[in-house]
């Protein structure tokens, strides 16, 4: 087969699941592959502050902590190669085939480590602007927004520690969450209750946005509804952040994994048996990160369920083995 690889552990992603999965195969000497995906290093390089990964206090970048997490996997003699897979080729039985933009990769296991993307909230509005004044990470685009006013949808650690971090960028900030309590931890939440006392940041709950408003340069207001009273509210802005929460990237999978009503693969940790916790229910295929952790969603426990993949890859390629 021309342009392939041949490996027998293929992990794909690169965000802490797959590079954590990548140290332990390594050095278990499986020789991992990985395929890195669109975003080398994940949705945490674009977190700007991260203060509860342990052993870096009180805080490292995201992209920083990505950037020791791939030297770490290279250290061990990870293949690490800037692909994306776009194809499933053959899942049936080993040797696992699937297509990539460069390279078609066979192998003995798979471990599935692709993450998740952002949610939008599916207006047309939003859809007409995105890339024009509404964005889903602010570390990438908040730079664009200096001294001036911007919206922040969400009640999550996400849109709360992305409020914190355009604190510092914009003039005001109006933070726009359809229930009345925040979801975000609560020292997050003690430095927003001093944003908002500064006015800083001006709070909108329980409400909705109906619509993004704009013209043919980009945002030029949002207009959000009360779900208390229906009472509407046009506010001008320049830019908005949806922060929202995500969608697991396991759209390739669809039909040929067992995936949740959300999308998200199965594992055996979800049956009531005694098996591999990462395997889903193709044996010696396995899962790890946010495209299973539909709950937690934490980079640490990313970390630690890639852990378990390579050790479970690890159980299933010694029995083939034998």
């Amino acid at each position: 087969m021309e342009n392939s690889k041949k490996t027998k552990l293929l992990i794909l992603g690169s965000g802490p699941a797959g590079y954590t999965a990548a140290i332990y195969a390594a050095r278990a000497n499986l020789n991992p592959i990985i395929v890195t995906g669109d975003q080398i290093g994940g949705q945490l390089t674009q977190t700007y502050n991260i203060e509860n990964w342990p052993g870096n206090f009180p805080n490292i970048t995201g992209q920083k902590l990505m950037d020791q997490l791939y030297n770490h996997a290279l250290y061990f003699g990870t293949n690490i190669i800037n692909d994306t897979i776009t194809k499933i080729i053959n899942f049936k039985k080993t040797p696992f085939i699937v297509k990539g933009n460069l390279f078609t990769y066979k192998c003995d296991s798979i471990i599935i480590a692709t993450g998740s993307y952002p949610r939008f909230l599916g207006l047309d509005s939003e859809k007409k602007f995105i890339g024009k004044g509404v964005s889903s990470c602010a570390i990438c685009d908040g730079f664009f927004y200096r001294n001036k006013v911007v919206a922040i949808i969400g009640g999550g650690n996400t849109a709360i520690e992305e409020a914190l971090y355009l604190s510092k960028i914009t003039s005001t900030i109006h933070l726009i969450h359809r229930k009345n309590n925040f979801i975000a931890e609560k020292i997050l939440l003690q430095k927003l209750k001093l944003l908002v006392k500064n006015k800083k940041i001006i709070l909108h709950v329980p409400y909705i946005v109906k619509e993004i408003l704009g013209n043919d340069i980009g945002v030029t207001g949002i207009k959000i509804a009360s779900l208390n009273n229906k009472n509407i509210k046009i506010i001008p802005v320049y830019g908005i952040f949806v922060l929202i929460g995500t969608v697991p990237n396991s759209f390739l999978f669809q039909k040929i994994l067992n995936l949740n009503k959300n999308g998200y693969i199965l594992t055996n940790k979800n049956k009531f048996k005694k098996s591999n916790f990462t395997e889903t229910n193709i044996a010696g295929i396995f899962a790890a990160g946010d495209v299973m952790d539909n709950n937690y969603r934490q980079a640490i426990t990313s970390a630690a369920t890639g852990c378990m993949a390579a050790l479970d890859a690890k159980k299933f390629l010694n029995n083939i083995d034998k």
